[in-house]
């Protein structure tokens, strides 16, 4: 019932038949822009829930979701407060996409809630390529952190699994291309 109601809200507010430019530079005839959901009460409380469920079904071991800017922001949020909820919280944290230009320079926020070698979800709004999640892997390591796992809200089904898995890493996601598309 919750991943239906997630669907429609996603199909409603999220889905756009023009022409776009992807992050990824490819052209496409659709847009999927999840923050429209993600950045809605329902939307978001939804989001959080069912992710934090794949989550938490994946081991008790996980320590912390969080994601590239901007698109993860609302995600891992909504997933650090379903933890909370659930009486197991997780922390959030957000990669930043350049290095902070004062301070400590750094790349991650919410360092302070992550000890080295935490266990992380990296959540994705959308995945076409994988580039993005990819990216976000790379700075949480850098940062000490391990990524069991990448879990987005769409996957496109434009090759991001397989770019994912390639490096080594599991790609989970809530919907596929074609629930929204048709």
């Amino acid at each position: 019932m919750e991943r239906s109601r997630l669907l429609e809200i996603l199909k409603e507010k999220s889905y756009e038949k023009r022409e776009v430019t992807l992050a990824s530079g490819r052209k496409s005839d659709f847009y999927i822009d999840c923050k429209q959901t993600t950045l809605d009460a329902e939307g978001a409380y939804l989001t959080g829930k069912l992710m934090y469920e794949i989550i938490h079904g994946l081991n008790d071991n996980i320590e912390g979701a969080g994601g590239l800017t901007l698109g993860a922001d609302p995600i891992a949020t909504a997933v650090s407060i379903a933890s909370f909820l659930a009486d197991k919280p997780l922390p959030a944290f957000i990669i930043r996409k350049e290095p902070k230009g004062h301070g400590t320079g750094q790349w991650l926020e919410g360092t302070k809630n992550l000890k080295k070698g935490a266990k992380v979800v990296i959540v994705e709004d959308v995945v076409t390529t994988g580039g993005s999640s990819l990216k976000a892997v790379k700075r949480a390591e850098e940062s000490g952190l391990t990524v069991e796992l990448i879990l987005a809200l769409v996957d496109r089904c434009e090759g991001g699994r397989e770019n994912i898995e390639k490096e080594g890493y599991k790609l989970k996601s809530l919907f596929e291309r074609a629930e929204i598309v048709g």
